[in-house]
């Protein structure tokens, strides 16, 4: 079988950064052990209380503390509208079943690949009253590029250009995450779907701070204010696989 070269494929790439001087890492206020660091899934309720199926793709520890719903709740973010919103008022407090997906950032060819997975199981989610929160790191008026494009519901649709629910979150961020880690192949496997989801892709989606373009993403699962997944992009392209997603979310008890 023939080989074929990363430099082959023909799929948008991240631009360049304008500094010269970017840093390998940016200090954050870390929610996990240092053994937990690499973690896939993480689960946070009584394993006996879940379906088999959902206790088959969570972990089996977490580092995050016990508040973490109520930091990442204070956290202000845009919706693609470009009105403020904290999380908090997102979902349902108390019962309510919520998926978050911290993508990359709006000029990713993968956080647009990931949206477009997102779409296409909203309507499980939505049979199932799970509500589906889309973050991107960048501008709103840069989200809209992409709902308008792929295109992508606009009222699951927000904007974080600060990155401050990454930080709260503990995602990866740096030079080596983005470009050097091995997770980062996994994207050579999905060319098919890259090449369909940005064939309405435009570079002008890229956040005007550039060096929005090496923070990584997560996936989360909330009921209420109980975190019940976590996963953490190890690097760009390494999604959480979303049929753990769907197993964890709509299969939970609703009461």
């Amino acid at each position: 079988m023939a080989m074929v070269s990363p430099q082959a494929l023909k799929f948008p790439f991240n631009p360049p950064l304008t500094s010269s001087k970017l840093p390998l890492s940016r200090p954050f206020r870390p929610q996990l052990s240092w053994k937990n660091r690499a973690f896939q899934s993480t689960k946070l309720v009584n394993r006996d209380t879940l379906p088999a199926r959902v206790r088959a793709v969570t972990g089996s520890a977490s580092g995050f503390s016990s508040d973490i719903s109520e930091r990442l709740g204070d956290v202000r973010i845009f919706s693609a509208a470009g009105e403020p919103v904290l999380f908090k008022d997102l979902w349902d407090q108390k019962e309510g079943i919520a998926v978050v997906a911290l993508l990359r950032h709006f000029g990713c060819f993968c956080c647009w690949e990931l949206a477009a997975s997102l779409k296409d199981i909203k309507p499980r989610l939505d049979a199932a009253g799970v509500k589906l929160i889309a973050v991107g790191v960048g501008e709103p008026r840069k989200a809209r590029m992409l709902g308008e494009r792929l295109p992508f519901p606009m009222d699951c649709l927000y904007a974080d250009p600060e990155r401050k629910a990454y930080d709260v979150m503990g995602l990866y961020f740096g030079l080596a995450r983005t470009f050097l880690n091995p997770a980062s192949g996994k994207v050579f496997s999905r060319f098919d779907a890259i090449k369909k989801a940005t064939e309405n892709y435009t570079m002008e989606a890229t956040p005007d701070d550039r060096i929005g373009v090496l923070q990584q993403g997560g996936m989360f699962v909330f009921k209420g204010k109980e975190l019940l997944y976590a996963r953490k992009d190890e690097g760009t392209g390494d999604h959480a696989p979303l049929d753990d997603i769907l197993n964890v979310c709509c299969k939970v008890p609703t009461s």
